[in-house]
């Protein structure tokens, strides 16, 4: 069930972008049966600034919150997305086609309209408890970022690790935020215990560019500063450089391998963009509006990577890509790797699942649940 507390009316289509926002227009979604688009009406409106873009919060009550998924390509099979949304605006997101499901643009709607689920400390606990529950890594930042700024205010993905840390049950992060350090105090306790492992995500090191693709991510050199801290308090940290963008920022993968490396990680792996379902169009509008000289070029070489398509959803492909040009980024990276000495793979296979443990109720009983 979805509790609806804020109402944003600013979220349409405008000819001139957003500062601070990654999409440029807030076209329909593939479930929309109109489409809305600005008309000038002979006075220059289209000429001024869009209607300021406002972040709206509405509680999302759902009854579950863990999701199990059966993908062959992917080292987990259950994760945790305490939201829906990303304030980061990331604009090549792979999530943002899931706003649709929601009857919601993936473009600025992504971004502005958020769900957050104030219950999901409370129902994951319930749903750790029920009888039968087998533990295996638990996964978190794999749809949309559980560091967002939000959560700052929120504080769901804290809550969240509490009950995690208290049940023993091992959990690997993915985040661009520097606001993980925040919870230092529970990752390093679980860390003790070989429970956690968190990944830093860096696509590039370009400050300019960071702005334009991540607008309200934090910058390249804190996340890189993040790793470092997490290094420091002994919490097994890895860096993923994704997305790798052919043309865009694949000429940056061995130094930022060899930044991460320097900052103490212990791992990398690394995501070729995708352009699933309405990121394409997405894609190919933020392109034209702030790379219109080298729009073609990239996409020519991200059809390169992905023989000769734009997207390919093929299991074993979609994360890596083929054909030489896909060939050629792997080679750099397993050689960079090797060079920095960053392990490769995952580490959610060396997190310890044999010490998870239902704990006692506030009464001392444990749940016959």
């Amino acid at each position: 069930m979805i509790d609806r507390i804020a109402t944003d009316t600013t979220s349409r289509m405008h000819p001139v972008g957003r500062r601070g926002q990654g999409a440029v227009s807030n076209q329909s979604s593939r479930h929309e049966a109109h489409k809305a688009e600005w008309i000038d009406d002979g006075w220059g409106s289209l000429d001024a600034a869009p209607p300021r873009l406002t972040t709206t919060l509405t509680k999302d009550c759902s009854r579950t919150v863990i999701s199990f998924n059966e993908s062959p390509d992917i080292d987990f099979d259950r994760s945790i997305n305490p939201y829906r949304g990303c304030e980061h605006g990331c604009i090549y997101c792979f999530a943002r086609p899931t706003h649709a499901w929601l009857g919601l643009s993936p473009g600025l709607d992504f971004e502005s309209r958020l769900f957050f689920k104030p219950d999901a400390p409370a129902v994951l606990e319930r749903e750790l408890r029920r009888p039968g529950y087998k533990c295996r890594v638990m996964a978190m930042g794999t749809n949309t970022d559980p560091y967002q700024p939000v959560e700052r205010r929120l504080a769901v993905t804290r809550e969240l690790l509490k009950v995690l840390d208290r049940f023993n049950h091992p959990v690997s992060i993915v985040t661009k935020s520097n606001l993980v350090c925040r919870d230092m105090d529970i990752l390093s306790a679980m860390a003790e215990r070989g429970l956690v492992k968190v990944a830093l995500s860096v696509t590039t090191l370009d400050r300019k560019l960071a702005r334009l693709m991540e607008p309200r991510a934090a910058t390249p050199g804190r996340r890189l500063a993040a790793v470092n801290a997490l290094v420091k308090a002994t919490i097994p940290t890895v860096v993923m450089v994704a997305p790798i963008i052919p043309a865009l920022t694949d000429m940056e993968i061995e130094v930022i391998l060899g930044r991460a490396a320097g900052c103490g990680a212990i791992g990398a792996e690394y995501i070729l963009l995708r352009l699933p379902l309405e990121i394409k169009a997405l894609w190919r509008e933020w392109l034209a509006e702030h790379y219109p000289d080298r729009a073609e070029r990239i996409m020519r070489h991200i059809r390169e990577a992905r023989s000769g398509k734009e997207y390919d959803s093929r299991f074993h492909r979609r994360m890596v890509g083929e054909g030489p040009y896909a060939e050629l980024i792997a080679q750099r990276f397993n050689l960079a790797c090797q060079r920095l000495h960053l392990r490769r793979g995952r580490e959610e296979n060396t997190l310890d699942c044999g010490q998870f443990r239902v704990p006692l109720e506030a009464d001392g009983q444990l749940s016959l649940l």
